[in-house]
């Protein structure tokens, strides 16, 4: 018993993860099934009023066409105004969409159970083909959930059935309520499917993105490759914003393997990777760009905070210890602030030539330089 109520409860629950794009979707999907219905409303009711007024040799003298009439009248009105508020509400919350749809929805569906039982007030054996297409018709073409469906059908259905009971032989009554039953199941199925399809592709697009992160990331220090950082510096290029860029080189790294080991290394590039995501929280990108070679992306940024970062960065990277040993970690810095048309490669260039200058006055350093070309 748990097992079924437990599987029924699936159809009536929708994941918070997926719940804004399931409205999109459905909404999405019922706006163009109702553009097409309502077209289609509108072309069919021009014709039945124009039969009406122009071919029927009584016109609105006799009561029943002035009531076939009316209801003709109704329905078109209701696709014009249901076309007209679309439009209107094309950029107001799902909610205020979604409340007219089904208004809509639920309006031309009561529509035709009123005109299927004035039929059968006419003709007492008539049939209920006209209410049992639009049920299924609704069900195939109109998404909505659970609840929704069951209001839906259960007042239609609970509507038509009392009324047009009379009329109906019992073989009628059997064959509306299995109709009525199965759009209901299809309604529901229609449901289910959308939201496991749903589901199913956040859970790719989760996985995806997963992908992307391991392609765009290193994976000792967790912190963007070359490839990664190069596009991250040329998104602000394109902009024509100004940029920064820090290349960050350790001083003696080697010695620190030849003294302490390979494990030791792995663990300072680790610990300064830290350090920099530290530092440099604000940067648009911080990647490994070689064995013991960083840098940073920075949107406009002054010289006194470069330097009073650079201290702070290299202050860190003095208290890194290696089983309780001091490692005495420095690097020195090569900065380049760029502005106007520049090339990637242009900036990278002069960072390098002058983090070469700063290498070249002594270890520990930060030197500055600039680069700027009048966009064209």
């Amino acid at each position: 018993m748990g097992k079924p109520l437990a599987y029924l409860g699936l159809f009536f629950h929708i994941s918070a993860r997926i719940r804004q794009d399931y409205w999109k979707d459905t909404l999405a999907r019922n706006r163009r099934s109702l553009l097409v219905i309502s077209i289609l409303v509108i072309v069919f009711e021009l014709y039945n009023l124009a039969r009406v007024l122009l071919l029927s040799r009584s016109g609105l003298t006799t009561l029943n066409n002035r009531i076939y009439f009316s209801l003709y009248c109704i329905l078109l009105g209701i696709a014009i105004l249901y076309l007209v508020m679309d439009r209107l509400l094309r950029h107001a919350s799902h909610r205020a969409q979604w409340a007219l749809q089904y208004t809509v929805t639920l309006s031309m569906l009561l529509w035709h159970a009123c005109l299927n039982l004035y039929d059968l007030y006419r003709t007492p054996n008539g049939e209920t083909s006209v209410f049992m297409t639009a049920v299924l018709a609704l069900a195939v073409f109109i998404h909505m959930p659970c609840q929704y469906s069951i209001l839906l059908f259960g007042l239609a259905y609970g509507l038509f059935f009392p009324l047009s009971g009379p009329s109906l032989t019992a073989g009628d009554r059997v064959n509306l309520t299995i109709t009525v039953v199965v759009a209901l199941a299809v309604s529901l199925t229609v449901h289910h499917n959308t939201v496991v399809y749903l589901d199913q592709q956040h859970q790719i697009n989760q996985v995806n993105q997963r992908l992307q992160s391991m392609l765009e990331r290193e994976p000792l220090t967790g912190l963007l490759n070359t490839s990664a950082l190069q596009r991250c510096a040329e998104g602000l290029l394109a902009a024509r914003e100004p940029i920064t860029l820090i290349i960050v080189d350790m001083d003696d790294f080697k010695g620190i393997n030849d003294k302490f080991g390979h494990p030791c290394g792995d663990f300072v590039l680790r610990q300064v990777a830290l350090s920099l995501q530290s530092v440099y929280s604000h940067a648009r990108g911080i990647g490994r760009i070689g064995g013991d070679e960083f840098a940073v992306v920075l949107a406009q940024t002054s010289r006194e905070a470069l330097n009073r970062q650079a201290g702070q960065l290299l202050a860190r990277l003095s208290l890194i210890r290696w089983q309780n040993q001091p490692v005495n970690v420095c690097c020195t810095l090569g900065v380049c602030q760029g502005a106007g048309a520049l090339t990637y490669e242009e900036l990278y260039r002069q960072a390098d030539q002058v983090l070469y200058q700063a290498k070249a006055a002594g270890k520990g350093r930060c030197f500055i330089g600039e680069l700027c070309r009048p966009a064209g």
